[in-house]
């Protein structure tokens, strides 16, 4: 579709028209549009506005960055890239820039970007007649031999028009004459030359010289003229002029062909003698200087030769007029065409010339993306100037034509930044000649990240092994997650999502650092209440929109040996069997079983008995496996005077190390079964009112005890409340985590004792501030063979129910001498079962543990220690000083209300820290 606009000329030129020509293509438009304009036009003349003529909004020329693309740039033109007005840079002379080519055009590219628009423009330079002809010699002499015969011709010099088109040189004229006319005739391309007919024979005697005025006349309105003088010289005859073979001699020739090269060899005859017949060849003198430089003649022997570069880009076509003359008198010159025809040799590579590129793509871009815009073009003709063009090596780009010579890299598939972050693409130009010539040109296509790849954990299943009575806070395991991304979309963050654990949150049990993975555990684990539990931990980026993964976590309690085997027959009063054995039993007779248990697990479980002490001739032995106890020998009165047998049974797991329980049984003989029977219905009933007995008892002390404890509560509750309203230096009312028991005075009284485990703590993270000069927030110590990955992070103990909280401020240290610890002790969850702490028991070895490192955080293990639950492994955090001397022990820094306050000067020796045991309320 052609579109014609008409612009007024500012120097009253011809109209200059303007073609617009509009093409579409996919991923961006391109556009041509013509403009003409007149040379020598002043600087500021008007062409045209591109931005008008195309239809764009002249307001978004800005923030589509309308532009000139830099290789079509011409001095002669510029662009106003604010309004798209096209204007005259440099005054333009046709003549010095497209010599005397008939159509004179420059090209210029512009193009907008967001979305990619090029448009083709397109300038052609009309001439104007600004040139007037001329004659390279202002004299032109021409010598003609009174014997020529009418109807001879004598070519004659040309004149030189610039111009071009109807200004270019049209004809020539003759000062009117009887002897001569002008025949103006016009070559192959277009130039126009004179030749000098003779009309009437001349005659040296009557006039030797003939003068005329010749004019060479242009198209041009008005025409303009250029003159010479032309002078002919009349001289004797020479009767036979030279014969070329042929009027016209049609010659190739291959461009670019080594100076010397032989065009043609000419002959011409000459039928006379002597100096008459020996020939001189020449170029005529209307060839033109270009010839002249090209190509060279020999005189004597007419052989052509190359002078000069034959270029076929230049011209594919020479003519050489050539004249030959004998030596003789009044000799007649013969003329001659040699038309040289230029071959073209593949001798240019093509050009590849880049107009726009993206420094980056997306990952995500959609296949057809385009990436750059090019152009190829090369300047050889026919098969030599034909090109492929291609993209070398596997890469996910290809190249669209778009217009004409010009292509467009585009995206050919996804991209994926994780194989591969950038991609450099050459491409490659070839053409058909032979031999094939080709260039190539390269650039560097970065590949932007997008949050296209969710963290992947190492391991979908992690098997966590950790041993029970672990330290709370201490680091358990560590789970990694990658992410191929990179940048913010590869910044990972762990957490754990929420389940429940025997009714509890997960979050209770394990906490996970955020940015490293690394899992803690937050209580101490009991194999014997808990062997195992489950839970998911999630990985998640900080990616647009953020991608996360979960993967599964499997904490498995190891069980360690703390528990001593428990005998659980026979029974005895005050700890002591009695059995009867008859003195006529035969060896291997089975006096009793000892049956007994074991809370641990595995070879940790596994119990062997055997006969401490009181077999010392040898009377008894002892199934190691199945505590069975048997007689070894018959009775004998001589070897067993006694009428008892006081037998101590040990009982000893075999964990590392191996904890052991006895019991004592006591071997009466007897005579006869009637009377083991006896023995045996007496040792029952005496049982049975040791038992009631026994239960009488308990249930006393235990009311008792309650009584006490009542007691005691209710009189530090009312100390508490009185001090809190005078003074308001408690702050458990106010506290988020461990101190956090608000309306403590009410709440208390309404909650009931219970004796605690270790499974009713739990590890909450706070920070206590003491007040005071010296002082500094106290954190839990943690055993150092964790490494140093971990952090440190303050706890606090809180047990799973929190209806009724029960506080401590433990603020200056003072020694707690109460009656309610000794007695809390005799019915601690966790005693062996032998009151007082023995070799091989499970209190001996604690304690024994508790002293064998003073920095241990479990070496405080005391009479209160284990009124708080914790009787035989007292796995409080205690306070190391830092001067490396043993802390006190914590009885000293346990404050209980309404006790006498110490002095104000022994303040400063304590330290302040603060626990919260929470008692659930019992039925």
């Amino acid at each position: 579709m052609y579109l014609f606009l008409f612009y007024p000329s500012a120097l009253a030129f011809p109209v200059m028209i303007v073609v617009l020509i509009a093409l579409c293509f996919t991923d961006g438009a391109l556009s041509q549009i013509r403009y003409s304009v007149p040379e020598e036009a002043e600087h500021g003349t008007l062409v045209g506005n591109i931005a008008e003529d195309l239809g764009l909004d002249l307001t978004k020329l800005a923030s589509r960055r309308f532009q000139v693309v830099p290789s079509s740039r011409t001095p002669y033109l510029e662009v106003n890239l604010e309004n798209g007005v096209l204007f005259v840079n440099e005054k333009i002379d046709r003549e010095q820039i497209c010599k005397q080519s008939a159509s004179c055009q420059l090209n210029m590219e512009v193009f907008l970007e967001n979305p990619l628009e090029l448009f083709r423009v397109e300038i052609e330079v009309v001439d104007i007649n600004d040139n007037p002809p001329s004659f390279p010699e202002t004299d032109i002499t021409v010598e003609i031999s009174e014997s020529a015969t009418p109807g001879t011709r004598f070519p004659l010099e040309s004149a030189f028009d610039p111009d071009v088109g109807s200004n270019a040189l049209r004809t020539y004229d003759i000062t009117t004459n009887n002897y001569f006319y002008l025949d103006v005739q016009t070559q192959t391309d277009g130039n126009k030359f004179a030749e000098l007919v003779l009309e009437k024979p001349l005659d040296r005697e009557q006039q030797a010289a003939h003068r005329y005025v010749l004019t060479a006349v242009d198209g041009g309105q008005p025409p303009r003229t250029g003159t010479a003088l032309l002078v002919v010289k009349v001289l004797d005859s020479n009767d036979n002029v030279p014969v070329f073979e042929q009027p016209v001699y049609t010659v190739s020739l291959s461009e670019n062909v080594p100076v010397g090269t032989l065009v043609i060899q000419l002959n011409a005859t000459d039928l006379d003698e002597g100096l008459n017949g020996e020939i001189v060849y020449s170029f005529s003198n209307h060839i033109s200087s270009r010839v002249k430089e090209l190509f060279g003649i020999d005189p004597r022997t007419g052989r052509i030769e190359v002078r000069g570069e034959v270029d076929f880009e230049e011209s594919s076509l020479y003519q050489i007029f050539v004249q030959a003359k004998d030596l003789g008198p009044n000799a007649v010159p013969a003329h001659c065409k040699v038309l040289v025809k230029v071959a073209d040799l593949n001798d240019n590579a093509p050009e590849i010339t880049f107009s726009t590129v993206k420094e980056s793509v997306s990952e995500k871009a959609a296949p057809g993306t385009v990436i750059a815009l090019l152009s190829v073009t090369d300047r050889d003709a026919e098969e030599n100037g034909q090109i492929h063009v291609e993209i070398l090596g596997d890469v996910p780009f290809k190249l669209k034509s778009s217009f004409r010579n010009y292509f467009t890299i585009v995206t050919d598939g996804l991209l994926n930044r994780e194989q591969a972050d950038s991609y450099s693409v050459t491409v490659v130009a070839r053409d058909k000649g032979t031999p094939s010539l080709a260039s190539s040109k390269s650039i560097r296509v970065q590949v932007s990240d997008e949050n296209d790849n969710a963290p992947t954990f190492t391991q979908s299943v992690y098997d966590v092994y950790v041993t029970e009575n672990n330290v709370p806070g201490a680091y358990i395991h560590a789970v990694t997650a990658l992410d191929p991304d990179i940048g913010q979309n590869a910044l990972i963050t762990y957490s754990i999502l929420e389940c429940d654990i025997q009714g509890m949150s997960v979050k209770t049990y394990v906490s996970i650092n955020e940015e490293t993975g690394y899992l803690y555990a937050l209580r101490s684990f009991d194999y014997e209440q808990l062997k195992d539990f489950t839970f998911m931990v999630r990985a998640k980026d900080s990616g647009a929109p953020e991608l996360s993964s979960n993967a599964t976590v499997k904490v498995i309690i190891v069980d360690q040996n703390d528990n001593a085997p428990l005998v659980l027959a026979p029974l005895g009063k005050n700890g002591t069997a009695k059995e009867p054995l008859p003195r006529s039993a035969e060896p291997g007779y089975l006096v009793t079983r000892v049956v007994a248990m074991d809370a641990d697990d595995g070879e940790n479980a596994r119990l062997s008995y055997s006969i401490q002490r009181g077999n010392d001739n040898g009377m008894f032995r002892m199934d190691w496996r199945t505590g069975e106890l048997r007689t070894a020998r018959r009775v004998s009165a001589k070897r067993d005077p006694h009428q008892q047998y006081d037998l101590v049974i040990e009982v000893r797991d075999h964990g590392q190390p191996p904890l052991s329980s006895s019991a004592s049984i006591l071997v009466m003989l007897v005579d006869s079964m009637a009377e083991g029977r006896g023995v045996g219905d007496k040792v029952g009933t005496s049982k049975a009112k040791d038992g009631a007995l026994d239960l009488t008892l308990i249930l006393i002390i235990a009311l008792g005890s309650v009584s006490f404890i009542f007691l005691l509560v209710m009189i530090v509750l009312a100390v508490r409340c009185q001090k809190d309203k005078k003074l308001n230096i408690y702050t458990c009312l106010t506290s988020d985590c461990c101190l956090g028991c608000s309306s403590c005075c009410s709440r208390q009284g309404r909650s009931r004792k219970k004796k605690l485990s270790k499974a009713d703590i739990m590890l909450v993270q706070s920070t206590v501030n003491v007040s005071g000069p010296g002082t500094a927030q106290v954190p839990v110590e943690e055993s150092g063979s964790f490494g140093s990955h971990h952090q440190n992070q303050n706890y606090c103990y809180q047990t799973k129910h929190q209806r009724t909280e029960l506080s401590y401020l433990v603020e200056r240290p003072r020694r707690v001498n109460s009656s309610a610890f000794q007695e809390a002790d005799l019915v601690s969850s966790k005693d062996s079962g032998h009151g007082d702490s023995e070799q091989g028991d499970s209190d001996h070895d604690a304690t024994n543990r508790g002293h064998s490192s003073g920095a241990d955080l479990f070496s405080n293990c005391t009479e209160e220690c284990k009124a708080l639950g914790h009787s035989d492994r007292c796995w409080m955090p205690s306070f190391v000083p830092s001067d490396g001397r043993q802390g006190l022990d914590y009885r000293s820094n346990l404050h209980v209300p309404g006790m006498d306050s110490v002095p104000d000067t022994e303040r400063g020796r304590g330290f302040a820290s603060s626990f919260r045991v929470d008692i659930p309320e019992t039925a």
